[in-house]
């Protein structure tokens, strides 16, 4: 049985890198990769934890999580192509769209 100290290890791993991809790139899908890479690092933790009490609780707040993880890629996708239509770019230094 592998022990859940490498799960936990994995999951913190996995979150460093989306958050590192959501500081250093500027292209709007990548980031939206990396707040996904984020989502399922929690996901893995939630389990992880779940397992390690012997609870189903951690499952079904994974399932919400994934939930609300396609909801936002649904919308957030939309938004990016109807960016793209109006600017012709993904790259979120180029994209003021709200500023005064």
């Amino acid at each position: 049985m592998t022990p859940i100290s490498y799960f936990m290890v994995l999951s913190a791993i996995l979150f460093t890198i989306g958050v590192l991809g959501v500081l250093i790139r500027r292209n709007i899908i990548v980031m939206l990769m990396s707040i996904e890479l984020m989502l399922n690092a929690v996901n893995l933790a939630f389990i992880a934890q779940a397992r390690r009490i012997g609870s189903m609780d951690g499952q079904v707040i994974v399932f919400f999580v994934i939930t609300v993880a396609a909801a936002e890629a649904a919308v957030g996708l939309g938004i990016i192509i109807s960016l793209f239509r109006n600017r012709a770019t993904v790259n979120a230094d180029e994209l003021t769209l709200m500023r005064w």
